[in-house]
């Protein structure tokens, strides 16, 4: 039988390809310096040397793009990566050990969800202070509830089935029985999770940085290249238009390829 086809998957891990290869090779590939001013080209529209023209300070506006493509693209692969691992841990020792365990943790995530994700985060990265570890720190503190769920729930329903019995009566220990048995269980609705997870967080530090909470200047980040072209978008719109269109695109993919991937597994989001 011929597999189905699965647009989302295809579209989705395409986008996610192109912004990937940006953030790594873009900056490379591109030699003019993000942080170099020239005020003589301030708020320069696109020409053939600066394609997408210059800001305020005459820095580049791709060479920032691409400069701020690695910053968001790996805040946000650092604080999936650091929430997964915490979530996982976390939600998998409360399913194995049950009862009052697993409702005083369940309880502790129930408070920090029973707060908005992006105010929290705003306001511990306004006690942290702005900084690109400090921005990590806020946004993983979020950011573990929903993994810590996730995998219990499905801890709970695995860890009935026959292998575990058979791993737990072999005298499996429960660090073994969650590491080796239950979490690769658990591996697609992870996936699924994680990739949703990128293109939000890629939102909550360009959210961040606006506000003047995530990476300070002059470092190029797509949330303080908005910050700093509102002032002049109507005399000078590509200032924000190209960070815009960078964050759009970047979710954009990240979504579809969650869809994707929510899709080949059998799971909705």
């Amino acid at each position: 039988m011929k597999p189905r086809r699965n647009p989302s998957l295809i579209a989705g891990g395409a986008i996610v390809a192109l912004i990937a290869a940006v953030a790594i090779f873009g900056p490379a590939l591109n030699r003019t310096d993000p942080l170099a001013i020239d005020l003589g080209l301030s708020l320069a529209g696109p020409s053939p040397a600066h394609p997408l023209g210059c800001d305020s300070l005459g820095r580049d506006i791709l060479a920032r793009i691409l400069a701020g493509a690695r910053v968001s693209l790996g805040v946000a692969i650092v604080v999936v990566a650091v929430s997964m691992a915490i979530g996982a841990f976390v939600g998998g020792a409360a399913a194995l050990a049950g009862g009052r365990v697993d409702g005083l943790v369940m309880r502790a995530v129930d408070i920090v969800l029973a707060f908005p994700g992006i105010l929290l985060a705003i306001a511990l990265a306004a006690i942290l202070g702005p900084g690109l570890a400090d921005l990590v720190v806020a946004l993983g503190a979020i950011g573990w509830t929903g993994y810590a769920r996730l995998v219990r729930g499905e801890v709970l329903s695995l860890r009935e089935r026959e292998y575990v019995e058979a791993a737990r009566a072999l005298g499996a220990r429960p660090a073994r029985l969650l590491w080796r048995h239950l979490l690769p269980g658990v591996a697609g609705p992870l996936a699924v999770q994680a990739t949703f997870g990128v293109g939000g967080l890629i939102i909550a530090e360009a959210a961040l940085s606006f506000l003047g909470l995530g990476v300070p200047p002059p470092a190029a980040s797509w949330g303080n290249m908005l910050d700093s072209g509102r002032a002049f978008i109507l005399i000078a719109p590509h200032l924000t238009t190209a960070p815009g269109v960078a964050i759009g695109l970047s979710v954009l993919g990240f979504n579809l390829l969650g869809d994707g991937l929510a899709q080949r597994f059998g799971r909705g989001r």
